[in-house]
């Protein structure tokens, strides 16, 4: 099967996807910007094109729709079996032009990413025009959430495959942890409202003598929570640590007892998986997506509306944490691993092609 991966090539999510298709096909690799360094050791520069674009992946980049002719010339040469879109507003655009106006080969997939489906078509009628029609041009499409899988039917979309975007490898059984370090990942940006991550904690804290709060990651808002967290007075006892990589971030995992994630829109979050995997108890967000992970009171909490838990809503939490931690780790080597997904995605992709020469 030779495949064209289509998105953005410095994306580590679109390197994710790399890696775990290398082995499976011929993989070919077209991006609207650059390519990650990591790329170079997945696909040959042979058989890559960066358009070296930087598009804003919401619709309306003229400067992308330009690159149309020279993707189209590429695909022609490339051949490919399959031209597999992600972030379905721009690239899935793309691809379907290239295919319809310019008679580009390949037959389209697509995956969505979230806002791509949960919010851009809501912005104008022509939005939603465009992704519905991305959505029918589309073969397959996958989706990461039931609740967003839903909405892409509801827009028109026909075989929808649902899985998270999940972990590549499953870290080790959770071991001992800090019963209240909390452990806190997100963008420091008002979509992900770390705010109200800081309310949460302070009022543990309050009860919680030893309690910590560590916060990965940067954003817009780091300045202002820094001077909240002195404002609830726990500025001593909250660690903002910045962007970090992976194997750092695992260690705060591995040792966090509670995850925190408050965001006011997301679908199936990876930092969420990440969390269940290194048995974290987490608090998220009402949302549908969030409740497809988390049974609320059971193994985790869902902060409904504008409440926060209390260290009296948690201690039942608590009580069961280590069994909690174990059903959660359980839970994601069952469910959300990538790479038996993205086969069962390939297996599906070389079903549809031998049905496809069927004889009729």
């Amino acid at each position: 099967m030779k495949l064209v991966l289509l998105g953005d090539g410095e994306s580590p999510h679109l390197l994710k996807w790399a890696r775990a298709l290398a082995p499976q096909v011929e993989l070919w690799a077209a991006s609207s910007r650059g390519f990650a360094p990591d790329f170079d050791a997945l696909v040959p520069t042979s058989r890559r094109l960066a358009l070296d674009t930087r598009p804003d992946f919401e619709g309306g980049n003229a400067g992308l729709l330009r690159q149309l002719p020279r993707l189209a010339a590429w695909l022609k040469t490339a051949q490919p079996d399959w031209i597999h879109a992600h972030y379905l507003t721009s690239h899935g655009t793309l691809a379907w032009l290239a295919t319809r106006l310019l008679g580009a080969p390949g037959r389209l997939v697509g995956s969505a990413w979230g806002s791509d489906i949960l919010v851009t078509p809501d912005r104008s009628p022509l939005l939603r025009w465009l992704t519905t029609r991305v959505l029918r041009a589309c073969v397959l499409t996958t989706s990461d959430s039931q609740v967003m899988a839903e909405r892409m039917r509801a827009l028109g979309a026909g075989e929808v495959m649902t899985f998270p975007f999940g972990l590549e490898a499953l870290p080790p059984a959770p071991g001992a942890k800090q019963d209240h370090l909390v452990f806190a990942n997100r963008g420091l940006e008002t979509l992900y409202d770390p705010g109200r991550v800081l309310r949460l904690f302070a009022g543990l804290a309050a009860a919680w003598p030893d309690a910590q709060l560590v916060v990965a990651n940067s954003g817009s808002l780091a300045q202002a929570l820094q001077q909240q967290a002195a404002d609830l007075g726990v500025a001593d006892r909250v660690r903002f640590i910045g962007r970090v990589d992976a194997t750092t971030q695992a260690g705060w995992y591995a040792q966090a007892r509670w995850y925190v994630s408050l965001p006011a829109s997301d679908s199936v979050s990876v930092s969420v998986l990440e969390a269940l995997a290194h048995g974290c108890i987490p608090i998220l967000s009402d949302l549908p997506a969030n409740r497809e992970l988390v049974r609320h009171g059971d193994n985790g909490w869902i902060a409904v509306g504008s409440s926060l838990p209390t260290v009296a809503d948690l201690q039942p939490l608590l009580n069961r944490a280590d069994t909690i931690a174990a059903a959660n780790h359980a839970w994601v080597a069952e469910n959300a691993l990538f790479g038996p997904s993205v086969s069962a995605f390939l297996a599906q992709l070389r079903a549809l092609d031998a049905n496809r020469h069927l004889p009729s």
